[in-house]
């Protein structure tokens, strides 16, 4: 990347502004400048594209973003510690980067549409720690289209097989309801530990999402709440872990056996459940 862009390499930028990752905010930064490149290329051409990107550090993925042609990247940092290492991108790109120091879960997403930033899209290497609340975030939202035409985001392994599942799988549940309603996801690549610093004890995967134009009719709230008591007893039959919203007569409307579990309902018959509440 410095032969790239000009600007220092990655590790020496962590040494000069003190950027020892924090555990407390999820960090694991990712300095291996071909992968920054890989996850910034899944998102796919970034000409004339605005990326919303959480979490950026020390701006790895940042200048990968602006070194293949973004338009314009909005990073949003929570710690006032990488300011200055993402000032020195914004001086080399001027007019391209917009550095917002705050919190990604308040941060108002619907502003940047109203902008008029033309196609916005997020990729990011997300902080461990608020990633899936993030995703359902974004998923849930009660305006589909949405605001971005694509969704480009690492996780733990774990998390990205959650957010890809298919019914009677061992890892279906909220996530792949919630992804599976609204988009078409899948797992673009996978990370090795040792790519980052400090080395995670779990594999990284990349996960791409791009919006469905016309999901199953459905209420995200009463989507979240069908699948949260669902799955939140899930080797309980449904008549017993939908209680709580109606149980059996629920059911029978829905016209699903009660003595099924969460895991086995398809995406369609959760929106058919969450419909009726």
């Amino acid at each position: 990347m410095s032969a790239l862009d000009g600007l220092p390499p990655l590790r020496d930028v962590i040494v000069r502004h003190s950027l020892a990752a924090k555990k407390a905010l999820g960090q694991n930064f990712l300095l291996d400048l071909n992968l920054t490149q890989k996850v910034a290329r899944a998102s796919g051409p970034l000409e004339g594209v605005t990326v919303i990107e959480i979490g950026p550090g020390p701006g790895g993925l940042t200048r990968a973003l602006l070194a293949l042609g973004a338009s314009k990247v909005i990073a949003i940092e929570r710690d006032p510690r990488c300011l200055p290492a993402l000032a020195e991108i914004a001086d080399h790109y001027p007019g391209k980067l917009e550095v917002i120091e705050g919190d990604a879960l308040a941060f108002d997403y619907h502003a940047v549409e109203a902008s008029g930033a033309g196609p916005l899209r997020i990729v990011a290497n997300l902080p461990y720690n608020v990633g899936t609340q993030l995703l359902v975030n974004w998923l849930t939202g009660p305006n589909w289209p949405p605001f971005y035409e694509s969704l480009t985001l690492m996780f733990q392994r774990e998390v990205a097989l959650r957010i890809v599942a298919e019914p009677d799988g061992d890892a279906y549940g909220r996530l792949g309801v919630l992804a599976g309603w609204r988009t078409d996801a899948r797992i673009a690549f996978d990370i090795p530990p040792q790519a980052f610093t400090p080395p995670p004890k779990v594999t990284s995967s990349v996960v791409h999402l791009v919006p469905r134009p016309q999901p199953i009719p459905c209420d995200g709230d009463a989507l979240a709440r069908v699948t949260h008591a669902a799955f939140g007893q899930r080797r309980k039959m449904l008549r017993q872990s939908l209680k709580p919203l109606g149980g059996e007569a629920l059911l029978a409307r829905a016209d699903i056996e009660p003595t099924r579990r969460a895991e086995t309902l398809s995406v369609e018959e959760f929106c058919r459940l969450a419909r009726l509440l």
